[in-house]
Formats: C-alpha cells, structure tokens, sequence
C-alpha cells in the first residue's frame, strides 16, 4: 500500500536578521525532516533564477496550509507599516493571505496558522490573525511533543478526542436503565446479533443472540461494547435458547471488564443464569458465550468445540442493561 501524500505547508515569514533566517529553517527542516510535511520554504530554491512573486502565487494556491512565522518586521510588513520597498516578498505574501481570509474567513482561519517561534512574541504576529482572540502555535522546542498542538491543526487529528456521546437519561437523577445491545458495539464476532429470544419459558424481547450458521473454531462467541466509565451495573438472564435444534447443548457465559474476568456461568436447557455485575468505571464490556470446550481461545476463554459435529450453540442474554 503506498503512503498516503503528506499535507503541503507554506512558510510565510520575513528575513529579519541571520539568526531569524537560520531559526526559521531549522523548523522548518524539521517538519519535513522528522514530521514528514511537504514543506515549501524560499531558502531551498535559491539555485535558481526565479520570479519570486510567481513562485509566492503558485505555492501559497497550491499550499494545504500556511505557516505565518511572527517576527517584528514581518508583523509591520503585513499589517501596512513598512516602506513599501522594504520586504516586498513579505508585503506581497500578506495581501495574498488577507485576501484569502477576506474570500472565506471560516476555510481561511482553518489553513492560515500563526506560529510564535522560541525567542518570538505574540504581540509580533500580525493584527490580521487576531493573535489575542484566536488560536495560535507558541513552539518552545522542535521535538514531537513541541509541534503537537500545530500538528493537530494540520492532520484534523486532536491530542484530546471529544470522547463518544452516552445514552442521554433525561435529566433525571435515579438510575435509568438502559438496553446494553443499544450501546456503541466496539466488535462482535460471527453470528452475534440483536434479536428476541425465548428463555426457559420467557420471552425477551431485546436480547443479544448468538446463533452462528457453523460452529467457530477460533473462539466463543462475544461482543464487546462501550460503557466510557458511565454505568454502574449490568444485569441479564443467560441461557440456552428454546428452540436450539440441540436442546441438551450446555452453554458458557463470561464477563470481562476492560480486559479482566468478573464472572463466569454455565446454563443448560431449563437452568439459566441470573448475571448481575458490577461495572463501576469500567469502559470496555466483553461478553463472551461458547459450548464447552478443551482448547484454548486467543482472547483467553475456553474455545468453542462444539461436542455435536455441526451444531453451533444456541444462546442468548436476555434483555441484558446497564444503570
């Protein structure tokens, strides 16, 4: 599989002084270098004879994003305080970047990024990108953990994910109950659905069922489900369902909180199990079903080995809940 293209960066800045010149392509050679950025910076184009406002046109067209770097000269070029024959590179890349924010402020905002580098002030970033009441990248060192938050900017990737949305209970205080089968599934083998199910006599109407077509030589069947830490307990009836074509089959029932064992059932036809868990913190549920077997299953269960050749279990949780 080739690697996907890498996001194309335009470093906008002023030659301040040789050390300023020095510092920018230091970071900048970094992001390309260690980041792996498709970086465009003048200093690696001065082989050539070239027209340098062409070359700012077509690189800031075809440029992801755009890296403001801040320094005194480059804040009184953009915001319109220099001679106009001083820094013209700068004073032509500004009104391009302006007018891009002018054209769509919201896209614009999104790919144009303010960066203070070490030694640098936010008072020298331009008055147009609003450095006191928008966000920008203050760099303290060029190490991974130091362009973190810039590169959350380019990649759309987050340090800090907004985490997944629970069940909305209403507003009310008292626990509510709410279908364990209806939380965000994580993975589920083969064969695990919701459904109905009819146990020993009772019917369920919002179950988990696993009725695979074959039997499962690689190991019980399960489901894994998201609780974030939100929910208190779990509870359901496991059995053997009604109308497995095997009726004298025995079923396995486990429950694994974020990776740890916390009960474990036999049932057979007319003996189901009442499950009633605690899972106080717990953000990850696994609940694992198989028939008895000898060997051993790669998530750490009794692997399915079905004691009839070609009859899959037939078993269910009935209505199992969170609170």
């Amino acid at each position: 599989m080739s690697e996907p293209d890498p996001p194309k960066v335009f470093f906008s800045y002023s030659h301040d002084t040789p050390e300023h010149k020095d510092l920018v392509r230091r970071f900048a050679t970094f992001l390309r270098g260690r980041i792996g950025l498709e970086v465009v910076l003048d200093q690696w184009y001065d082989n050539v004879r070239i027209d340098w406002s062409l070359w700012a046109t077509r690189h800031l067209k075809a440029a992801d994003f755009v890296i403001v770097v801040a320094s005194p000269l480059y804040r009184a070029r953009a915001d319109g305080e220099a001679p106009p024959h001083e820094g013209r590179g700068a004073q032509f890349e500004t009104a391009i970047i302006r007018n891009k924010l002018t054209r769509d402020l919201e896209d614009g905002t999104r790919r144009v990024l303010p960066v203070v580098l070490p030694g640098r002030s936010i008072d020298e970033i331009p008055e147009f990108l609003n450095p006191y009441s928008m966000t920008r990248y203050e760099i303290t060192e060029f190490t991974d953990d130091g362009v973190g938050d810039l590169l959350a900017a380019i990649t759309g990737r987050g340090q800090h994910p907004m985490p997944r949305r629970g069940v909305w209970l209403g507003g009310v205080r008292e626990p509510r109950r709410v279908l364990a089968g209806e939380l965000p599934w994580m993975c589920a083998s083969s064969g695990v659905r919701r459904g109905e199910a009819w146990i020993d006599g009772l019917h369920y109407e919002n179950s988990i069922v696993l009725r695979p077509n074959t039997p499962s030589p690689g190991g019980p069947g399960f489901i894994e489900l998201d609780l974030g830490g939100h929910y208190q307990r779990f509870t359901t009836v496991a059995g053997v369902l009604d109308n497995a074509r095997d009726p004298f089959q025995v079923g396995r029932f486990r429950v694994v909180l974020d990776g740890t064992p916390r009960s474990e059932h036999e049932v057979s036809a007319g003996k189901p199990a009442q499950i009633d868990v605690d899972v106080s913190g717990a953000r990850v549920l696994r609940l694992e079903m198989s028939r008895p077997g000898a060997a051993a299953s790669p998530f750490g269960s009794a692997a399915v080995v079905v004691t009839r050749p070609g009859r899959p279990p037939e078993l269910a949780l009935g209505d199992p809940t969170v609170t």
